[in-house]
């Protein structure tokens, strides 16, 4: 019973999101209120619990939106002057192979657009190229849907991957390897998956060449400490890497390519990326930016019924050496600098500001109440109930399951973040009761996450929405949930073979 009970909440967030198509901020303030009522009820909520798991989570949550809010601003920045569509046009003077042009574009270009938006419009800015270039506009979304599922556990400055490691408190250097391995796996299975919905099999080969080159920059970047840009470096060498596995006609010469718009995409991220990098790589800036930090500390828990949470510290902040503070450079130095490059010029600050809010704040509020609604879970009891009722039923074949758990989150919440936040402390508890690794549960929870981006209806709704497909979800997930489920159970049984080992 209270397995059933604990697992209320979760169940009433993913019935308003599938069932009764609620928005995430809808549902997550029901999932949150649900909660709230349950853990009163059954599992001894007390002013104390009440106050640490909430602060708690606002603590995280404002890490989250610190990294969402800059990174929507200075993409509608440099989306204003075409920057970002530059990009795409670039590549069509540069990859004269139409059919190997079309794989790049579904599979790598959306891998960079994620990184610098993500929440579907990767698919809503490369369907239309894809159909410009003949194919229809159900293939065209299906496709820019599965290809940039990929990257979007380490995409907008791992953002989803640094909410799993603040939500479970794993060691991040640990997890790394296995998420970019599994991530690796998935690389080459949505490549292929893409060559062969968008007609173009022959190309399998090329598929498999680039997928290897792609999956050791993502995880040679993530051994290496940057995992901030790990996803967008790989996305970067992907489409470098498509460029030189192209087959040229003979006498073929590129198309000049240096428009004012791409100058613009590229200096502003090529800015970006060496921010971080500047501060990542020099271990010397690198200590002294981090020494500056906040944080708080909170005493230990008692519910009213027993369960105990130690007494810790929250979200450790380095305002200096943040994601976001680095995105806030970045748009600084596109305001004040471009403009005074000839030929050059940035969006202008007022329309980027709407653009961005109206994007935000559906997902900062269902961000905000997810969050809440996983503390409160982990404060009172009601994780531990969960992983310990998964743990009797399924045994040691879960880690089979683990991604499809991922999966589920972000097709219910249109997130991998939030997906992350309602499943990564139930993960680690099942782990944890199993004796299996964490590290191995919860790198399979967040590639599910991430592979949840091709069937999440939120996403799918922005990605049709500019190839006059909107309201034609179901149809696009006819194609895409197949798919995923497949790539998913491959991930699955990966998952199951590491924790025998």
């Amino acid at each position: 019973m209270t397995f059933i009970l604990a697992l209320l909440p979760i169940l009433i967030v993913l019935t308003l999101m599938l069932v009764f198509r609620s928005g995430s901020h809808q549902a997550g303030l029901a999932g949150w209120l649900a909660g709230l009522i349950v853990a009163f009820l059954a599992f001894g909520l007390n002013w104390q619990a009440l106050w640490v798991s909430q602060v708690k989570s606002l603590m995280i949550t404002l890490n989250v939106l610190m990294i969402l809010w800059p990174a929507l601003f200075l993409y509608h920045l440099v989306d204003q002057v075409g920057g970002i569509r530059a990009i795409a046009i670039a590549l069509q003077g540069v990859i004269p192979d139409k059919g190997w042009l079309l794989i790049v574009q579904a599979w790598m270009l959306t891998g960079v657009i994620e990184n610098l938006a993500g929440f579907g419009l990767p698919i809503a800015i490369a369907a239309p190229m894809l159909v410009v270039l003949g194919v229809s506009p159900l293939t065209a979304v299906a496709a820019a849907a599965i290809g940039h599922s990929w990257s979007v556990t380490n995409s907008g400055m791992a953002l989803a991957f640094r909410t799993l490691v603040d939500i479970t408190k794993v060691n991040a250097k640990e997890l790394i390897p296995t998420t970019d391995f599994l991530l690796g796996i998935t690389v080459l299975l949505t490549g292929l998956s893409v060559a062969f919905l968008l007609g173009q099999k022959k190309h399998w080969w090329r598929v498999v060449i680039l997928a290897v080159f792609v999956a050791g920059t993502q995880y040679l970047a993530g051994i290496l400490g940057l995992m901030s840009i790990s996803s967008f470096s790989a996305a970067i060498i992907g489409i470098i890497g498509g460029i030189f596995l192209c087959k040229r006609p003979a006498g073929w010469r590129p198309e000049s390519t240096t428009s004012p718009a791409l100058k613009t995409g590229v200096l502003t991220y090529g800015f970006l990326i060496a921010a971080i990098m500047f501060v990542t790589v020099i271990k010397p800036v690198n200590r002294a930016l981090a020494s500056v930090t906040w944080t708080m500390g909170f005493p230990e828990v008692v519910t009213s019924g027993g369960f105990t949470t130690p007494a810790g510290n929250g979200y450790v902040f380095h305002p200096l050496v943040h994601a976001g503070t680095l995105i806030l450079l970045t748009a600084a130095f596109a305001i004040l600098l471009l403009p005074r490059i000839k030929s050059l010029s940035i969006g202008r600050v007022g329309p980027s500001l709407i653009l961005a809010t109206k994007a935000a704040i559906p997902a900062s509020l269902g961000t905000l109440f997810m969050i809440a609604l996983s503390s409160l879970m982990e404060h009172t009891g009601m994780t531990l109930q969960i992983a310990q009722g998964l743990s009797r039923f399924v045994g040691l074949l879960y880690p089979l399951f683990s991604p499809l758990v991922g999966m589920v989150g972000a097709f219910a919440t249109g997130s991998n973040t939030n997906s992350n936040v309602l499943f990564g402390a139930m993960q680690k508890g099942v782990a944890e009761l199993l004796k299996i690794s964490p590290i191995i549960l919860l790198a399979a929870q967040t590639v599910g996450g991430s592979l949840g981006s091709m069937i999440a209806p939120a996403k799918l709704a922005v990605g049709g929405s500019t190839t006059d497909l909107k309201g034609r979800e179901g149809e696009i997930l006819r194609i895409t949930l197949p798919i995923g489920l497949g790539i998913t159970l491959v991930i699955g049984l990966v998952a199951l073979l590491l924790s025998v080992l």
